[in-house]
């Protein structure tokens, strides 16, 4: 018999123990008021524009169910029709059962789903039904088409899903952004959940999870279950999640919260499987598997369809379909295969934007690694790390980009699980220290190489080449970090076991010999860093050739501090043929960042000896004029470019243009304001302003600048830095000469 009203089709699921009210709830009731269609994505981002992102396990079939239950509570509807529609076939059956349950059709019927959205049709009566059909996980929008249920001023429909396929929109069809929990709504979730056991947990503790997870609400229930059922605390739960040798399966709890049906490990298995069936077939996972080893809050682009990358994507398609020369995986297949992902809400991908973008939640990419086979792994974790290589030369000198290499390159070592040792230590370990010190990051990058002399040593010995290729990276960066004493300890130690494991001549050791060099200069020992570095000129020329680029390194460092001694004739003369020999040897057509980097660092000291020999007006024409070819190019914001403007003002207070040199610093700073006032780039420019100032007759104005500096110099850098001394001893100069005490802060 027909039903009588009011009348429910289908489960709607049992609301979520501590259900979280969220703003997206009144959004969908407003958007739903009028009638409609929604179709409830999951998603932390809204684009401007187009469908919307998302992925599976952030609530949306429990908003669904929150917005169903509340509706039909309130007496406002006359039918509810719930449908699973995990397919074609289940939404047909779904509609089929409607009809049989409200129009007494015939459960044998062929037509009866058909009949079923022809009833739901708008047509003119006195009491129209209000109805409400939720059509729950839509998995492929192709299964529903021609099956949506047909607009109505009376009708609602309401849709869940993990894809964002354009074909979702329009026909009435709107979109809603489902998100992550919010910090506050984590933190609200777990704190109830908890109470109602009689737990309490440290808010911060809660918090960390919270971050740990993701703020993914799947996740948190799980979390919550499981301690609750192990008896754990929140702290031993995240060293749990912590633990590498753990997986996420050994952290979900025996029996799933909420009738859950399935873990955080496999929330997203159906989903990348459908992924990989979609043009371009097959390559999905392997995309999603070198996404999943980097940073998961940005990958560019280019990374993704890098050489190596499409190597790894060539390999593994040619595993599954044949004759790898056939499969060759091109850059546009790999974004095509970026998109399949997003539109299935694995990741976000954002092609539209200036640089291209791909972020992945972080339980997706630890689920993703974990699915690797003890073969697969390391694959793709070197190939990731290669990936980053190939692109690194596109992050020097922008600072924005060159923090974004680092986070990837961190998050690749990381999760590499020693995978980037064998058979021996990846480029990008030395890479990420080497760009760390490029980046004035020297308490990371001295740390970094800490840890590798002490892993390397552990896994090789000490005398393997590779670890006293990692001891030199470690003293050249206390060099650079003003640890001079330091450096020139470590360097006097390598230097004897260098000499001893690998030879006298070999290039390790040269190296190590030019940088102790150059350390005893810095140290006030200038006759010596001559000496010294003459004689590994000799012994460069012996082993390598007198054309050599690192033979050319040393006669550019020994006329450097020719010049430094006074020398300045034959500085500028061996500078000059240094530039003449790079230039001989040079393709300019195809110079490479470092053949480029030598040439400018030739130019300077060349232009740095023009002013030392006392023709400051030389040394600023000549950097302005390398700062407007230059500033062409890559523009007055390059690093390389502020570096040059940087030596430029200098000049020009020693010309007698104080007052231009006072007003390019100024700028220099206002323009690197969104560093930090501990980067060498602010203490140096602040330096120089206050020296300036001054000279200028500013007394006071210089004593402000450079006794705030001086009183941070000693916190962060200690006595015997050599800035600090250098700041000291200027400081004194101006107190002395405006008749005051120099006053250091207590110890």
């Amino acid at each position: 018999m027909p039903a009588t009203w009011p009348c429910q089709v289908g489960v709607i699921p049992s609301q979520a123990e501590w259900f979280q009210d969220r703003v997206e709830t009144s959004r969908l009731a407003q958007l739903l008021a009028g009638g409609g269609t929604a179709v409830v994505e999951s998603a932390d981002q809204v684009p401007a524009g187009g469908v919307l992102a998302g992925m599976g396990g952030v609530g949306k079939t429990q908003l669904a169910a929150h917005y169903a239950r509340t509706a039909w509570q309130a007496g406002t509807l006359d039918l509810l029709v719930w449908i699973t529609a995990g397919s074609r076939s289940a939404v047909v059956a779904g509609y089929a059962q409607a009809a049989v349950e409200i129009l007494g059709a015939d459960p044998g019927d062929p037509e009866a789903a058909r009949t079923f959205l022809a009833w739901l049709e708008p047509k003119p009566q006195p009491s129209p039904c209000r109805w409400l059909v939720v059509l729950d996980d839509v998995a492929d929008p192709v299964d529903m088409r021609g099956w949506w249920p047909p607009a109505s001023p009376h009708g609602r429909t309401l849709a869940t899903t993990r894809r964002k396929d354009a074909a979702l929109a329009g026909a009435g069809r709107r979109l809603i952004e489902i998100g992550l929990f919010t910090e506050t709504q984590a933190l609200a979730y777990l704190t109830s959940a908890l109470a109602d056991y009689g737990r309490i947990e440290p808010k911060e503790q809660l918090i960390a999870l919270a971050h740990d997870l993701g703020q993914l609400p799947l996740a948190l229930s799980q979390a919550a279950a499981y301690l609750m059922d192990a008896g754990i605390s929140c702290r031993e739960y995240r060293g749990l999640l912590a633990d590498r040798t753990r997986s996420l399966a050994d952290a979900a709890p025996d029996v799933l919260p909420d009738d859950q049906t399935h873990t955080v490990a496999a929330a997203w298995s159906l989903s990348l499987d459908r992924a990989d069936t979609l043009r371009p077939a097959g390559l999905a996972r392997s995309v999603l598997q070198l996404a999943s080893a980097m940073d998961p809050n940005g990958i560019p682009e280019h990374v993704l369809t890098s050489q190596p990358a499409l190597t790894y994507l060539t390999a593994h398609r040619a595993c599954s379909d044949g004759d790898q020369a056939e499969n060759s995986v091109s850059g546009d297949e790999a974004r095509a295969a970026l998109r399949v992902l997003h539109r299935l809400s694995l990741i976000e991908h954002s092609p539209e934007a200036t640089h291209p973008r791909v972020r992945v939640h972080q339980l997706i990419q630890r689920a993703t690694r974990e699915s690797l086979s003890p073969i697969d792994h390391p694959n793709a974790i070197r190939s990731a790390a290669d990936s980053l290589l190939a692109t690194v030369n596109e992050y020097r000198d922008d600072r924005a980009n060159r923090g974004e290499f680092l986070s990837n390159a961190q998050a690749v070592i990381q999760n590499a699980q020693g995978d980037l040792w064998d058979p021996k230590p990846h480029p990008l370990l030395l890479r990420l220290g080497a760009t760390l010190g490029a980046d004035c990051q020297f308490d990371a990058a001295l740390d970094h190489f800490r840890q590798l002399v002490e892993a390397v040593n552990r896994r090789l010995g000490a005398d393997s080449r590779h670890t006293l290729a990692m001891r030199y990276n470690l003293a050249y960066w206390q060099w650079r970090a003003g640890d001079l004493n330091g450096a020139a300890a470590a360097l006097e130690d390598l230097l004897g076991d260098a000499q001893r494991v690998v030879g006298s001549m070999d290039h390790l050791t040269l190296a190590t010999r030019r940088v102790l060099a150059n350390v005893r200069g810095e140290v006030g020992e200038a006759a010596t860093a001559i000496a010294e570095l003459a004689e590994v000129l000799e012994d460069s020329m012996k082993a390598r050739g007198a054309i050599d680029s690192f033979t050319l390194d040393v006669r550019h460092n020994l006329s450097y501090w020719r010049g430094l001694a006074g020398d300045s004739t034959l500085a500028t003369v061996g500078i000059r043929e240094v530039l003449s020999i790079r230039h001989q040897k040079i393709d300019t057509e195809r110079m490479t960042e470092e053949e480029f980097e030598a040439i400018l660092s030739g130019l300077t000291s060349l232009t740095e000896q023009r002013g030392r020999a006392g023709d400051a007006a030389g040394a600023v024409d000549q950097y302005a004029e390398l700062i407007e070819g230059l500033g062409q190019y890559v523009g007055l914001n390059h690093g390389t470019v502020r570096s040059l403007r940087t030596s430029l003002a200098w000049w020009k207070g020693c010309s007698g243009d104080v007052s231009g040199a006072i007003a390019d610093y100024t700028a220099l700073l206002e323009e690197e304001s969104d560093l930090e006032t501990h980067h060498p780039n602010i203490r140096a420019l602040l330096h120089n302003l206050g020296y300036w100032k001054g000279k200028s007759g500013d007394l006071s104005g210089a004593i402000a600048i450079l006794s705030d500096l001086l009183e941070r110099g000693l916190r962060e850098l200690g006595p015997t830095h050599p800035d600090v001394r250098l700041t000291r001893l200027v400081l004194t100069q101006f107190h002395w000469a405006a008749g005051t005490v120099l006053k250091l802060p207590p110890r």
